[in-house]
C-alpha cells in the first residue's frame, strides 16, 4: 500500500493567462482579419458578376439590331420603277414584321435579364461566408464591436449595402475618449433586408445572417439581439 507522497510545488517565472489568453486573442484577431479579407474578396466577385450579367444583356440587344438593319440595303440596281416600288413595298412589309418581331424579342430579353433572380448569377459563387441552411443559402457575417455597448452600435442597410457603425465617447476631467467602427458590405442585389437578422454575443461579436436571395430596396433599420 503506498504512503502520502508530497508533491512540491515550483513558483514559475512565468503566467499561464498572459500567454494562453493573449493567444486566444490573437487568434481570433486572426480570424476577424480572415474574416474581412473574405467580405473583400466576396464584394469583388459580385461587382465582377454584376457587371459581367449587364455586359452580356447590352451585348445581346446591339447584335439583334445590328442583324435586323443589315437587311435594308439588298436592291439591286437598273431595276424598272415598277419592280422598284413593288421591292420597296415588300422591304417595308419585311422590315415592319422584322421590327415588331425585335422589339417583342428585345422586351422580353431585357425583361429576363433585368427581372431574373439573383440565384442565377450567384450560381458557382464560393464564399466561406455563404453557409447552407437546408435547401437555402444565407450569408454569415461577423465583425468584433467588443469595445462597444449595444446602444452604441447602429446595423442598417441603405439599398444593397449592409452598414456597421459603432461610436463610443467618454469624457471626464483628466481623459477623453473617442473611437468610431464603420463597416460597409455590398449585399447581392435580390437579398430581403426583411430577413437579415443581428445577434450580439456577450464577448462582443456581431453576427449578421442574411438569406439569399429576395428583393432589396430602400433603407431598413436592423435590431440587435442581446444573448
Amino acid at each position: 500500500m503506498a504512503g502520502k507522497n508530497i508533491i512540491p510545488v515550483k513558483l514559475g517565472d512565468f503566467s499561464v493567462l498572459d500567454s494562453e489568453f493573449n493567444s486566444i486573442r490573437e487568434r481570433f484577431d486572426s480570424e476577424m482579419r480572415k474574416m474581412e479579407d473574405e467580405m473583400t474578396k466576396f464584394r469583388s466577385e459580385l461587382l465582377n458578376r454584376e457587371q459581367s450579367s449587364s455586359l452580356f444583356s447590352r451585348s445581346s440587344t446591339s447584335s439583334s439590331t445590328t442583324s435586323s438593319t443589315t437587311n435594308n440595303s439588298s436592291m439591286m440596281p437598273g431595276m424598272h420603277m415598277s419592280e422598284a416600288r413593288k421591292w420597296i413595298g415588300d422591304v417595308k412589309e419585311q422590315m415592319t414584321s422584322q421590327m415588331s418581331s425585335l422589339s417583342s424579342g428585345t422586351s422580353s430579353h431585357l425583361h429576363s435579364a433585368l427581372a431574373a433572380p439573383a440565384s442565377d448569377w450567384l450560381t458557382g459563387l464560393h464564399s466561406p461566408l455563404i453557409q447552407e441552411d437546408g435547401e437555402e443559402k444565407k450569408l454569415k457575417l461577423r465583425f468584433d464591436v467588443a469595445q462597444y455597448t449595444p446602444e452604441e452600435i447602429v446595423v442598417k442597410t441603405v439599398d444593397n449595402k449592409l452598414l456597421v457603425h459603432a461610436k463610443h465617447e467618454e469624457k471626464s476631467e483628466t481623459k477623453s475618449v473617442y473611437r468610431e467602427y464603420n463597416r460597409e458590405f455590398l449585399l447581392p442585389k435580390g437579398t430581403n433586408p426583411e430577413l437579415i437578422r443581428s445577434s450580439l454575443s456577450k464577448d462582443g461579436v456581431l453576427t449578421i445572417e442574411a438569406p439569399l436571395p429576395a428583393i432589396a430596396s430602400g433603407e431598413k433599420m436592423i435590431p440587435i439581439a442581446q444573448h
